[in-house]
């Protein structure tokens, strides 16, 4: 057994990846209504800001920031994989574990959101990054934090990924 401990911060802010156990599937976006609602209720319980997010058929990326006074970023996780292995009527569809990273600087910040942002295409899902679908990238485009146009440059960056 690994002596693995979590970095918590309170008012902290953090990447993720999430990943199925099946990854050879598409389940997370053929139930994107249902992940949608069961973060949509775990945030409205347990707050937390979604910086950046992007959903593939069996892993997720994204970055949260908590309230000030908040840490629990792994209560939170659990309350998702549960609630949405309920909402879709399926047992054992997660990984029992999760990658994080604590957020270090604006420049560890802006790679972190690139990255979750390039996913899709470093994956082959997309050609270009404003046609995947199931991303925050759009808000970030309505906002005016990236262009509509936008590439990124992954440069062999690794971010828990196998």
């Amino acid at each position: 057994m690994s002596n693995y401990r979590r970095y918590y911060i309170n008012g902290g802010t953090w990447f993720f990846t999430v990943n199925l156990k099946n990854r050879q599937t598409d389940l997370l976006v053929n139930h994107i209504a249902d992940l949608r609602a069961v973060v949509k209720d775990v945030k409205q319980k347990k707050p937390f800001y979604i910086d950046a997010w992007v959903v593939l058929p069996e892993h997720l990326h994204c970055i949260w920031t908590l309230p000030q006074n908040e840490y629990d970023f792994s209560a939170r996780w659990r309350e998702i994989k549960k609630r949405f292995s309920k909402a879709i009527m399926c047992g054992a569809v997660w990984q029992p574990r999760f990658w994080e990273h604590a957020i270090r600087d604006e420049e560890d910040y802006r790679r972190h959101v690139d990255y979750i942002y390039i996913n899709p295409v470093k994956h082959g899902w997309v050609k270009r990054v404003q046609d995947w679908p199931f991303s925050s990238f759009h808000r970030d485009v309505r906002e005016g934090i990236y262009p509509a146009g936008w590439a990124g440059d992954i440069n062999e960056f690794n971010a828990g990924e196998r």
